[in-house]
């Protein structure tokens, strides 16, 4: 399976899960808006965590069972373009797949954002 080493053999140092921590509190509007509809195995059974650590970086969303990543992009990543693809090649490179969706995309299409994640997981399990 993709990416089947990554959570459980990783050391990650206190500051890395403590930065991943504090995003799971100050998630933005439209990732809380995809976690409620994530969370708790909710989308056709696929259980997703957020803000997972990979390899030394935080993903806004991850089901270990596909090795799907999920990234809601927001205002932040503005200007972060070629950090952004050299991260999503890293991760690609583990054997993971990496969907990107805009905040506007996640608040205003919810119902295609979901679809396409279900069908990316169905393809992947």
């Amino acid at each position: 399976m993709p990416g089947d080493h990554l959570i459980t053999s990783q050391r990650v140092s206190p500051e890395l899960k403590a930065r991943a921590e504090e995003l799971r509190r100050t998630m933005t509007s439209a990732e809380r808006m995809l976690w409620q509809r994530l969370r708790a195995s909710r989308l056709e059974g696929f259980h997703f965590r957020r803000q997972q650590i990979i390899a030394g970086y935080i993903v806004d969303f991850y089901c270990h069972a596909v090795g799907l990543v999920v990234e809601v992009d927001g205002k932040i990543h503005l200007g972060q373009e070629a950090y952004d693809q050299e991260r999503d090649e890293f991760l690609v490179a583990l054997g993971l797949k990496v969907l990107r969706f805009s905040n506007s995309e996640v608040e205003r299409h919810m119902d295609k954002v979901l679809t396409v994640i279900l069908n990316t997981c169905q393809e992947r399990g």
